[in-house]
């Protein structure tokens, strides 16, 4: 599936402001499943672009700006070829096939930071609810993270927020819903609550804007979990599914603020009003009107 995106962020000021440096999440990662074919970033008031990897290995750009300006518009676009259809090809090691199991003691350093379960309080907030809604738990592992996921999706309310920030997962079982954001969290911690590694991943996802509402004109987010065999494997409590060629990740994380698309602050001598506006568009190229490769 080739795809393109286009993701344009603006924001206007009533004056001129200064802007600290930027860090930007705005770059896929290539892979063997998704092949990178190109990728413009364009800023505006002009600046110094400096691209680096992040503590994650995530691909990040780090924006510094010389003057100040009544606007900021960074514009991000790109074309990705993904290859995987099939989110379950994998083989699990006999040890991982059955829920709970134990991780291999090799992984531990590696996997502490995804590990970390939430505090007591939100922990036992959340077994509470596990214990009251997921009761007839299978005892397959893929079975068992399918049927986990399926559970968030029914039980819980989409609801598109504009503003920043994301509800802890207490506050979204409260309110029986929130935005993607909001579901990856509350996934990410069952898992980590009943002892899966899991991690925060911010992204895009294809769909027909006519059939999809949750993810038109957005970035979106869901979580991903280790599995001994299979690596990290993608999870999208949203929409209830395993994540295949229609997702396309752009940063992950142990913790889900760190990963911010757009990351930064503004400074002014007296308070001024600020507007946003933004506009992501995820679109299928057809293959037929793409140019053959040399």
């Amino acid at each position: 599936m080739q795809l393109r995106v286009s993701h344009l962020t603006r924001y206007d000021y009533d004056r001129p402001v200064e802007f600290s440096t930027h860090v930007l999440y705005l770059r896929p990662q290539d892979s063997a499943h998704a092949r990178l074919g190109w990728h413009t970033l364009n800023i505006r008031p002009a600046g110094r672009l400096l691209h680096l990897r992040d503590t994650h290995d995530n691909n990040c750009a780090h924006a510094h700006f010389s003057g100040p300006a009544a606007s900021l518009e960074i514009h991000s676009e790109f074309e990705i070829t993904n290859d995987f259809p099939n989110p379950f090809d994998f083989i699990l090691k006999p040890a991982a096939c059955r829920f709970p199991f134990a991780y291999e003691p090799v992984f531990d350093f590696a996997l502490g930071p995804y590990l970390a379960a939430p505090f007591d309080t939100t922990r036992a907030i959340l077994l509470a609810w596990l214990d009251q809604h997921f009761i007839d738990r299978p005892a397959g592992t893929v079975p068992f993270l399918s049927a986990l996921n399926t559970l968030l999706f029914q039980q819980l309310r989409y609801t598109r927020r504009e503003e920043p920030g994301i509800q802890p997962s207490v506050v979204t079982l409260e309110r029986g819903g929130g935005a993607c954001r909001d579901y990856a969290v509350l996934l990410m911690e069952c898992c980590r609550t009943l002892g899966l590694a899991a991690r925060f991943v911010s992204g895009y996802m294809f769909a027909p804007s006519d059939q999809d509402e949750r993810t038109a004109g957005a970035m979106h987010a869901w979580a991903e979990v280790y599995l001994p065999g299979a690596g990290w494997c993608g999870l999208d409590p949203t929409h209830g599914v395993w994540c295949d060629e229609h997702f396309i990740p752009i940063a992950h994380a142990a913790q889900a603020e760190s990963v911010n698309p757009i990351q930064g602050t503004v400074y002014a001598p007296v308070p001024v009003c600020s507007r946003l506006f933004t506009e992501v568009r995820v679109e299928r190229l057809d293959p037929a009107a793409l140019p053959l490769p040399a």
